[in-house]
Parts: C-alpha cells; structure tokens; sequence
C-alpha cells in the first residue's frame, strides 16, 4: 500500500500519545473528594516559586519549588526531573498531589520538579537518553552533572533544608533518577529509581532482544519526538496526529513495512521525526545503543537506592530488575534493595493494585506499597525517621500465591533451574495438545497437525503470515494503538484457537509450584525462510471451576465482569526473540532454511506461584501484533527499512525429539 493511499484511512480522529505519568499526579477531569481535600491542603500549607538555574556550561533549566510554610522545623528535598513537564505553570497554579504519592505532601517536604534540558521551560537542547560521559572535561555536561548542579544550587539557596535530598521518578523520570546517583552530590541521601529506562535495545521500551516494540513507539514518539523551538509552557508546537482509526491492529497493519513509518510522521508533519529515524538507522546492537545502556555506568553511588518496579509492566520491567542487579553488582555495600509488586507500569503510585484486567490480587498491593515502603524509605534516609526493618533486600509480591514474599537476592540462589520439555502425545491430533513436562522426548513423537517426523526429529509447524499476524490482545479500540494496559493479564484462549501459535501444557499439577526468577527458553527452531521472530509466553491455566474469591469486587471497567474464569489462561511473561540474533545481537545471521538450529534466550523474570489443580502452559508464535513490528522473514540488512514487498510467509518449526529436546527452564523454589 502506498503512503498516498495509506494516508486516506485518516479522518476524524485526532490523539496526540504523549506518555507521561504526571497523569497519575494530576488526576485528569473531576477530583475525588479526598483529591480534592489533597490539592486544598497544598495550596494552605505551601508556598511556590519558579526559578531557572544556571548549569555549569551556562545553560539555565527551569525548576519550580514547593515549600512549607511552617518554618519550625528544616526540611529534605524531595526531587523529581522529568521530560514530560512540571507544570502547570505559574507561581499561583499549584500541583494537586506533591511527591512520589498522596501521603508525601502531609508528611511536610519541600518538593522540587525540573523540566530537563531542552524540555518545556528549561534552555538546551534535548538528547533522549542521553548518554554518560566518563572522565567528563569541566564543561562537558550529562545527564549526572546538571543533576549535580541543580542539587548543589538547591542546597545553597533554599532555605530552610536540612542538607538532604532525595530523588524519584517512574519510566523516563526513573532514568533520571539513576543519573542522579552516579558520581551524586554528597547531599543526595536516597533515589528510587521506578521502572527506570535502562536499556532500549535489549528490554526497556523501544525492543526487546533486538525487536522493535512497534505500537508503543510510533505512538509515542507522534508527540514526544516533535522539536520543540523555544522555552515554552504548552504543548502548543506539538502537531496532532490523525490515526483515523481507533483500531490499533488495523491502523499498524495498514502501515505495511516499517520503511513506511517515518514517511507517514513527513506526510502528516511536514518534518521527519529525529529519533525515530536514528532508532530505523540502528537495527543491531551497535555503538549508538551501547552508548546508550546505562547498566554498565551506574557506578560510584553513594545514596541508598530502593528500585521499583512491575511484573506487568510491559514497558520497564526489564529495566527495574536490571538496575537493582547492576547497582548490587557494581557498589557494593549501600544500601541497596528492590521491591516488585503485581503492577502495570507505574501502578504502583496511584491505583489500589488489587485488580489487573482479569487478574485478582487479593489486597490493595499499591496501598501498601506506598504505606510500608515509600515513605518509611525517604523518611529513613532524610529525615532520621521510623525504621525500615520490614523492607528487605528483595521484596517481591508472588502473584499467584497473593502474599509479599522476600528473597535474599535476585535472581535467587533460593531457586533451582527446573527444566520442562515440549512434547506431543501420541494418537489423534488436535489443536492444544501439546504437553510440557519434566521428563525429556525420547525419539520422534507425534507432531501437530501439519508438523512431521523423520526419524527420531519431530516438530510442529505453523504458517506465519505477516499479513495476518496473531494479536497482542483481543481488543480492538483506542487502547490498541498504544497498549491495554492490562493485556499482560489478558486471557490467551483466543490465541490458541489460532493455527499459527503452538500451545504445550502440564497435567493438573499435584501440588503448588513456585516460580522465582528468570525465564529460559531453550529451544530448536527452523523456518522455510531466513529470519524469524519466535513469540514464548509463559501462563497459568486456572481450572475450568475457578470462581474468584467471596468478597472480590472487579473494578466497574474491568473484563472479569463480563468474561467467565472458568479455565482462565492468565499471561505472566511474553517475549520475543529474532532468530538473527541468535548468536550475537551486534552481528545478525539469517537462518538457513528448514535447518534446525538452537534459539535460546533469557525472558524477564517472574515470582508466581502456580496452584495446584493448575496447569503451567508454554505458547509458541512468530507474531505479536501490533506490539512487536513484524519480522519480513526473511534476512535483511535493516529489516527496519522492509517494505511491504519484503513480507513473506515462512513455514515456522519447533522441535520436540531426543536429538532435539526444546524446553523451557523455569526457576523453581526451593521448599
């Protein structure tokens, strides 16, 4: 489809997705009560001004500060940098939540939000992620020095602190937040990093293992990724974007080759959009994303760090648990701890976290969260106040067993790789009955309808159809041309009556079994073609009688009102993993056709018990659309570049035999 032709599907609808999470801050629309009773208080018991401080190459960001009136007592700095504005603006236009969450501004702080370098008000020009700069020369700036400088001229000039900051923010905020601890100013006491940006190339936002997370991206970067001219207060240089469309999987599908995207932002903006290009010119693990990890550079921290993060973030989750890891690796000795709850991403700030789509959770975790953990951290560290003892090294909320669990590391020692082989019962074949179970294929078993064997090599194969991809979720409306935020708790019976996704489940299990750690398909692939992406997803299989528990009250929205948990199939983990990258993500390598060869990869991790009287079930698909951009399927150079003439169908297989044993290793722990 042309660009021309693509462009006459736009009408009507106008959405602008900028993804900040001042959402959850300020609170869209009419005010609760209790938002209400918040935002009064604030304005009754703080004083705001704006300033602009100078950074050490002469460049001015914007910040504005909310202090307490009383003057009795000297208080911390509470300090968040963020992209996405402080607003709103003006030293009379107040803010209606203060803080990391509602129980922050009671709690008396003297809060400071900064626009970032060339964004909103500050001065500068705007990198995103902008890369460390080691052994920096005095004038060179990163993201670690204006941190530094804002910090220092804060300590110097707002009276009444008492000589301690600490620094939060969720998703970019986070990236920030991690900055602020490399190489910080003495008086940065305490960061929590929150689904912190980390790496977007192996598992934050942009790809995971290398594939491009399309629908979040494009939609993302329709807003953020416009040029901002000047300072300024408003969205008002951001163009709207007409998707004409609220089906997300239509919209992406009519986009054809990804080499059409960046000509759609010119069509409809007149200006190609920066970094989407540079993300287009970069398809492998090169110097432009190394640069880019922020992994290997968070050393020298000094603060006490608590990460946060979601194990239904779809966006940071690899993020959170890889900054605990690397700090704990890299500093070792602070304090230093993690605490992951059953969240989508950023959650945890201001939902209850008992309901997530049809996952039930069995108490309101983000109360909790926010109650037990948040502020007894930034209490501790800046005020000398309570005690923490009920936060410990790892806290992890086990989302099947719904209790608070702690762990002495992560991925935990307390666990042993377990390993569950794919395999086909013999007889009739039908769609679904594939088995997944501890003991190893012995020779060429059964193969699913369409599948073969040779010998002692079994497989099952699908047909993979670029131009029928298998969904991310069953939605069609205008969640779907970002995200559901719940979709990593969605049902996947619908995917499974598909003839191109594999399913592979255990009997009803005999007794609970607990999952704690990180996820490692091993498997034996081939393709008629000489690329392919290979989709697994790891589910719980609730029984066909399950009832939610007496007194559980799904959300008015949520889909538990309507749909049936008999037999439930809940997501817990999905990814994908582009055969070209195999063996090296910086040196791709097509396949060669038909010719089975070993794909393995580590997926982010889990802690869930599965149930007894459940069952553990494995999904195989080349397809997850429009979450992930589609695979030509064949080898490309760019495949970001593909038009739509580079798609083609591939005949796609996994193998099950003893010469070719796939298995998923799942952490177990130990009892």
């Amino acid at each position: 489809m042309t660009i021309d032709r693509f462009l006459k599907y736009f009408f009507a609808l106008s959405l602008i997705v900028i993804f900040s999470l001042n959402a959850f801050a300020q609170p869209n629309g009419q005010l609760t009560r209790e938002q209400r009773e918040l935002a009064d208080y604030i304005k009754s018991h703080y004083t705001k001004s704006e300033v602009m401080i100078p950074m050490r190459d002469g460049v001015k960001l914007f910040v504005c500060i909310y202090e307490p009136k009383d003057k009795k007592q000297k208080y911390p700095i509470m300090f968040d940098r963020t992209p996405y504005s402080v607003g709103p603006y003006g030293p009379d236009n107040y803010k209606t939540s203060l803080g990391p969450d509602e129980l922050f501004a009671r709690e008396g702080y003297i809060f400071v939000y900064g626009d970032v370098r060339g964004r909103y008000m500050s001065e500068g020009e705007y990198e995103d992620v902008r890369p460390y700069i080691p052994n920096k020369k005095p004038n060179q700036i990163d993201e670690t020095t204006d941190t530094y400088d804002t910090v220092d001229w804060l300590i110097k000039n707002v009276p009444n602190n008492n000589g301690r900051v600490g620094v939060y923010g969720i998703s970019y905020p986070g990236f920030y937040t991690s900055m602020a601890g490399i190489d910080g100013h003495p008086a940065i006491k305490a960061i929590s990093p929150q689904a912190p940006v980390s790496d977007w190339f192996h598992g934050d936002d942009n790809h995971h293992n290398g594939a491009l997370f399309l629908a979040q991206n494009f939609s993302f970067f329709t807003g953020f990724g416009q040029p901002r001219p000047t300072p300024t207060s408003n969205n008002n240089y951001v163009k709207p974007f007409n998707y004409g469309t609220q089906d997300g999987y239509k919209f992406y599908l009519d986009m054809g080759g990804m080499k059409n995207a960046g000509d759609i932002y010119q069509k409809q903006f007149g200006f190609r959009i920066k970094f989407w290009d540079e993300m287009m010119e970069h398809p492998n693990y090169d110097q432009f994303w190394k640069e880019r990890n922020i992994f290997p550079n968070l050393k020298n921290i000094h603060a006490a760090v608590m990460t946060v993060g979601g194990w239904y973030d779809n966006e940071d989750l690899f993020g959170a648990l890889g900054t605990y890891e690397a700090i704990e690796k890299q500093n070792p000795g602070i304090y230093n701890v993690l605490v992951m709850g059953p969240w989508c991403h950023g959650c945890w700030a201001r939902t209850d976290g008992d309901w997530l789509g049809m996952a039930y959770f069995g108490s309101k975790t983000g109360i909790y969260y926010r109650e037990h953990f948040e502020l007894p951290f930034f209490n501790y560290f800046l005020k000398d106040k309570g005690e923490i003892s009920q936060i410990k090294e790892v806290n992890v909320f086990d989302t099947g067993a719904n209790e608070w669990r702690e762990l002495p590391n992560w991925s935990p020692s307390v666990s042993t790789d377990t390993a569950f082989y794919l395999n086909r019962e013999t007889g009739e074949v039908h769609f679904g009955d594939g088995t997944l179970g501890r003991v190893p294929p012995t020779g060429g078993s059964r193969p699913k309808a369409g599948g073969g064997a040779a010998g002692n090599v079994a497989y099952d194969e699908y047909i993979s159809d670029p131009w029928n991809p298998v969904p991310n979720t069953e939605k069609r409306n205008a969640e779907t041309i970002r995200y559901p935020r719940d979709f990593m708790t969605e049902d996947q019976r619908f995917a499974a009556t598909r003839p191109d996704v594999l399913t592979y489940q255990t009997e009803p299990l005999a007794e609970d079994v607990t999952v704690a750690g990180s996820i490692k398909p091993e498997l034996f692939i081939s393709s008629s073609g000489t690329d392919s992406d290979f989709i697994v997803k790891l589910i719980d299989v609730f029984p066909d009688d399950y009832k939610y528990p007496e007194g559980a009250k799904p959300p008015d929205n949520s889909p538990a009102n309507i749909l049936s948990t008999n037999g439930y199939e809940m997501l817990l983990r999905g990814e994908p993993m582009p055969a070209r990258f195999r063996n090296s993500f910086e040196r791709p390598e097509g396949l060669r056709p038909n010719v089975p060869t070993k794909l393995s990869f580590v997926m982010p991790g889990i802690t869930h018990t599965f149930k007894k009287g459940h069952r553990i079930m494995v999904q195989i698909q080349s397809t997850w659309f429009p979450l992930v951009a589609r695979n030509p399927q064949k080898f490309m150079a760019n495949y970001k570049l593909g038009t739509d003439a580079d798609f083609q169908k591939a005949t796609d297989r996994v193998y099950h035999s003893a010469q070719y044993p796939s298995r998923i290793v799942l952490p177990i722990l130990k009892r």
